[in-house]
């Protein structure tokens, strides 16, 4: 092994060390909030794409977690913020921790991907650009991602909160 590579594993082991370290703050602050409002869920933690996933899931088919996720998410994007801003107190870093509950943003991305893959086929066939409804960071990026892996590219346009992706022809 060259130094290069050895200094390259480290910096990835320690990558992954800050990442763990961010979904055990955000866990025990979620933790908390579930006893405050007497919920119960099942945390679960993961690192994936360069960040800190965590999921809130309950056995039970209650809708308990569905007060938590919110009209189309909205409670859900701000406890995220606020457990990235419990995790910002605690490491002095920002965080780019995902959090999911009840299986809403896995839902949500399957959804859009499909959608990004329909309107990147719509725009091959007619050869003309397609313009989407506005939509939030996490869905511009499902989109965005789902047209380039359907060989296309994308952009997004406008101000928030109305900002939307094009998708562009080849």
């Amino acid at each position: 092994m060259t130094e290069g590579t050895t200094s390259a594993a480290a910096e990835g082991a320690d990558t992954l060390t800050r990442l763990e370290q961010e979904g055990e703050i955000a866990a025990d602050y979620l933790e908390g909030l579930l006893d405050i409002a007497d919920l119960d869920g099942d945390i679960d933690m993961d690192v994936e794409a360069d960040r800190a996933s965590v999921s809130i899931i309950s056995d039970a088919h209650s809708r308990d977690l569905q007060k938590l996720v919110g009209r189309d998410g909205e409670v859900l994007e701000a406890l995220q913020e606020l457990t990235r801003l419990a995790v910002h107190r605690e490491t002095g870093d920002r965080s780019r921790l995902m959090l999911d509950i009840a299986e809403y943003r896995a839902t949500k991305r399957a959804e859009l991907s499909e959608l990004g893959a329909k309107a990147a086929a719509e725009v091959r066939s007619s050869g003309e650009s397609v313009r989407l409804k506005p939509m939030t960071p996490f869905e511009r990026k499902v989109v965005h991602d789902a047209v380039k892996a359907a060989g296309l590219r994308s952009e997004s346009e406008g101000e928030e909160p109305e900002r939307f992706v094009v998708v562009l022809p080849a």
